[in-house]
């Protein structure tokens, strides 16, 4: 299991803590300073079924100095999104977890880092 977080992110703060109480085995990925590639961000959309603009934090920024609110959100456009994101990971959602079953979370809630860890 795998947690994209960035440490100055209470929601992210707050997995890692939940992670550590239920003494899950997982490995930190800092995506600020490990920035993923647009190939490991397809991977992790395809795994959590979710699409760029669903992952963006479109109020961050950068988000706003590149209009990200103005494009559109569709086929045409994901891998546009997707090399947004990998050229400015601030504006990837986090924490985001993929679990060692192939599914991933964006947990930004207890639950749906329960949801990761098989406990719900």
């Amino acid at each position: 299991m795998e947690i994209w977080i960035n440490p100055a992110c209470s929601k992210c703060r707050s997995a890692i803590s939940l992670l550590d109480a239920e003494g899950a085995d997982y490995t930190v990925r800092r995506y600020l300073e490990d920035v993923p590639t647009a190939d490991e961000i397809r991977a992790v959309l395809d795994r959590l079924g979710l699409e760029p603009w669903d992952i963006t934090r479109t109020q961050e920024a950068d988000a706003k100095e590149l209009g990200l609110k103005e494009w559109p959100r569709d086929a045409g456009t994901r891998d546009r999104w997707i090399g947004a994101l990998a050229a400015h990971p601030k504006l990837i959602q986090r924490p985001i977890i993929t679990a060692d079953d192939g599914t991933a979370v964006v947990a930004r809630t207890e639950d749906a880092v329960r949801d990761a860890l098989g406990l719900s």
